[in-house]
């Protein structure tokens, strides 16, 4: 089926869904762009709503068969693709929610917890760092937290669908967190603060990281199992969260192998 006119509705809606995070979480669906990105959403079991493709671009390595699908003519798609090298297809799918109290862990689980995220960018390359290590859990402690924005899924490369994700607020997770015996290792300097190299990260752990403007919330130092930090050689005294977040998981991931 074709669609000729920007006015169409659909189109007025996509782009609505694209640019608002109310307007996703209001209708309950999010846009994925990219050949890579909703080949990942798909075998993700992610319900798809219907597929957008231009053909003078799509080359046709995605099997949209089974699903519905509007073609678009290159000057449409390029109105509504968040950027140029999209592979000429854009799926909108159904979002999921997740609950800490429905998701499965192995026996001897790593998680990884931000709290708070200043940066979608930031988000996708955390996503991107938990995929490659193989990370069981990213906790985002912001309910506000947008999984979906279009900066997000590029960023992570798609890495957004093959972690386990959720959201909650800090209080909710600090009793998960101890109902599952799962020790909170927290990035705060204090007198007691160990080096991250000193701490045990072979059983069931938490790694748990701050904002870069502010570091990471009195709640999380005075409810942590350990404190640790990473030893710093330089004239400044902190990282990039992703980073940070890359150094102490690949940390983790050396001891347990």
């Amino acid at each position: 089926m074709w669609i000729e006119s920007a006015q169409n509705p659909k189109i007025k809606n996509l782009l609505k869904v694209r640019e608002k995070s109310r307007e996703r979480k209001k209708q309950g669906v999010f846009l994925v762009e990219g050949i890579q990105e909703n080949q990942m959403a798909m075998n993700s079991g992610l319900e798809v709503q219907e597929f957008f493709v231009c053909d003078e671009i799509f080359n046709e390595k995605l099997n949209l068969d089974n699903y519905k699908t509007y073609k678009l003519s290159s000057s449409l798609f390029e109105k509504i693709a968040y950027r140029g090298t999209t592979g000429g297809v854009l799926g909108l799918y159904k979002s999921k929610n997740n609950d800490l109290e429905e998701l499965k862990l192995p026996e001897n689980p790593l998680v990884m917890i931000i709290e708070a995220v200043e940066k979608p960018g930031n988000l996708g390359a955390v996503l991107r760092t938990c995929d490659g290590a193989g990370v069981d859990l990213l906790i985002v402690c912001d309910p506000l937290v947008d999984f979906y924005n279009p900066n997000v899924i590029r960023s992570s490369v798609g890495t957004v669908f093959t972690n386990q994700v959720v959201s909650a607020g800090k209080e909710e997770v600090l009793n998960w967190l101890r109902k599952h015996q799962i020790q909170i290792i927290s990035t705060f300097l204090r007198e007691d603060t160990q080096s991250l190299y000193e701490v045990n990260l072979k059983k069931p752990s938490a790694i748990i990281l701050g904002t870069e403007a502010f570091g990471l919330s009195d709640f999380w130092a005075d409810n942590s199992d350990i404190l640790i930090k990473i030893p710093m050689k330089g004239k400044v005294n902190s990282l990039n969260v992703s980073n940070a977040a890359a150094i102490c998981i690949y940390e983790a991931l050396r001891q347990r192998n």
